[in-house]
């Protein structure tokens, strides 16, 4: 069986934590939480006040605090909204205090094809959880559909049902963890088993369930005191949801380069499965930045262009407009006589399939999707690459849907989204005005006559610099640093850095420190 490697990397700066999720060295998603960033994560919960209904659009304007209104649609009310209602009320106004649902009678459930007007009135108060966050000009999309996810099962107040995720294939399972979840579930609360509960024992599913059941007494004890509009119940820490839905069994690694940060990802491992709490590492060297070690930036900075290339010379363009994107498959210029035409199309197809199931994650891009792969004529090549297609694709978290290949080779894919698109600039800017980038050796000479400066007070200098310039510096015989050496007798080391622009540079101490110049 090979064994694949998947690594967490979370690097933390003074405004954001940036999180990279690779597999097998290769980056496959990219996610960014800034410090002062959004309130409105999904997943987080708030007391809110409905602005107004517009039986028009049979949906509500509601204020959760966010420059603009959220939208909450007749469909995400939720069937028992009565009962979350009258449940709001009284725990706000002091007269619930208990808050688990077992002695809080029900009210009728609302009808599923009735008019916004009938149950929420301008100025009410509603419990509503962000289902997307804002994007572009539009405020967050909320439900009112309340659920508490945790690692095995979500929690679903006001609702009695159990269902076990789809994904868990063998009926006998599903039967199991069906009765397990029944037997410990407590009255008013609906369960759903998550796929990774497969397996588990009650034991597990037990302690997940009164982990997610504190939750929801200290977010109701939040309610008597909380001003309306605002958040009563936040998603965990970013690092601690993304292990939530994404860890698994194969995670080999997890570097966190921010001591706290670090602590708490083991902690919240310890916590969920902790035979994997030895993976958590602390990354504390100096020298080289985190996501360099591992070759994030590089990735970056080639994984963003309009271009992206891959093996054999092969490579895909993206363009975006308002409305879907549309991913174009090259095989560049591979003149292979002895491979006939439709072998070489299958075998560019296949490799153009798996970029574009990393690109989607990678971009995190939603809507619709069109591709349009090298033509094929055989029919089971067609349906080789939609299968292909559709495994590279089956770990992404988004809902999606595949339609299978028309005659042309267009394959469509509709992709939810519910963060803002990762769009990143790869492009580096010219120093000159003139659009031309500068001859590294009029860099070279001012780094030359800073070496000469500082090697008089150091001994042990290092030189970080853009990569073009690193090897300009130590390439050849006698290299520009061995000359150095010659003249000072002091060495000094090179660090090549993908994350600077053409003309940066740095000298650090012995110790780290930055000298400046």
């Amino acid at each position: 069986m090979y064994s694949m490697n998947k690594e967490l990397i979370v690097r933390s700066s003074s405004d954001a934590v940036d999180f990279a999720l690779l597999k097998d060295g290769k980056l496959i998603e990219l996610h960014k939480e800034e410090e002062k960033g959004t309130q409105f994560q999904v997943g987080d919960i708030f007391i809110a006040k409905i602005r107004k209904p517009v039986p028009g659009l049979n949906a509500a304007f509601v204020n959760v605090g966010y420059e603009k209104d959220a939208f909450l649609h007749y469909h995400d009310l939720g069937p028992n909204l009565s009962s979350l209602l009258k449940f709001i009320k009284l725990v706000s106004a002091g007269k619930v205090k208990d808050y688990s649902l077992k002695n809080f009678p029900f009210e009728p459930e609302i009808n599923k094809d009735g008019a916004i007007a009938d149950v929420l009135s301008a100025n009410q108060s509603v419990l509503v959880q962000i289902v997307k966050e804002p994007i572009s000009t539009k405020g967050p999309r909320i439900s009112s559909e309340i659920s508490l996810a945790g690692r095995y099962v979500v929690l679903v107040p006001f609702s009695d049902r159990v269902s076990v995720s789809q994904k868990i294939v063998s009926k006998e399972e599903k039967d199991r963890l069906k009765r397990l979840v029944q037997s410990i579930k407590p009255k008013g609360f609906g369960v759903i088993v998550r796929t990774v509960a497969e397996g588990k024992k009650v034991a597990e599913l037990d302690k997940d369930l009164q982990n997610l059941m504190d939750r929801w007494s200290a977010m109701c004890k939040r309610l008597q005191t909380a001003h309306h509009p605002s958040k009563v119940l936040g998603e965990l820490n970013k690092a601690s949801s993304i292990l939530r839905d994404v860890f698994n069994d194969t995670f080999t690694g997890i570097h966190v380069d921010d001591e706290e940060l670090y602590l708490q990802t083991k902690d919240y491992l310890q916590e969920i499965a902790p035979d994997k709490a030895s993976i958590v590492k602390h990354y504390q060297s100096k020298e080289l930045p985190l996501f360099e070690k591992y070759h994030i930036e590089r990735q970056i900075k080639t994984s963003f262009g309009r271009t992206v290339s891959m093996p054999k010379g092969a490579y895909l363009i993206i363009e975006h407009t308002e409305a879907l994107h549309v991913i174009d498959v090259n095989s560049g210029n591979r003149s292979n006589k002895a491979q006939s035409q439709e072998e070489t199309a299958l075998e560019v197809n296949m490799i153009a399939a798996a970029e574009i199931a990393r690109q989607l994650r990678l971009r995190d891009m939603g809507g619709i999707i069109v591709v349009d792969f090298i033509d094929m004529q055989n029919a089971d090549n067609r349906k080789q690459l939609y299968d292909f297609l559709k495994e590279e694709m089956s770990d992404d978290k988004a809902k999606h849907k595949i339609l299978p290949p028309s005659k042309f080779g267009l394959i469509q894919i509709t992709r939810q989204r519910v963060r803002p698109e990762v769009a990143i600039k790869t492009r580096e800017e010219d120093p000159n005005e003139n659009g031309e980038i500068e001859a590294p050796i009029v860099i070279i000479d001012k780094i030359t006559d800073n070496v000469e400066r500082i090697l008089k007070d150091h001994n042990k200098v290092v030189l970080n610099a853009h990569p073009f310039v690193a090897a300009y510096l130590t390439k050849g015989f006698p290299s520009v640093r061995t000359k150095w050496f010659f003249e000072h007798k002091k060495w000094v080391k090179i660090i090549p850095r993908d994350a600077y622009t053409y003309l940066e540079y740095h000298f650090f101490d012995k110790e780290g420190n930055e000298i400046k110049l």
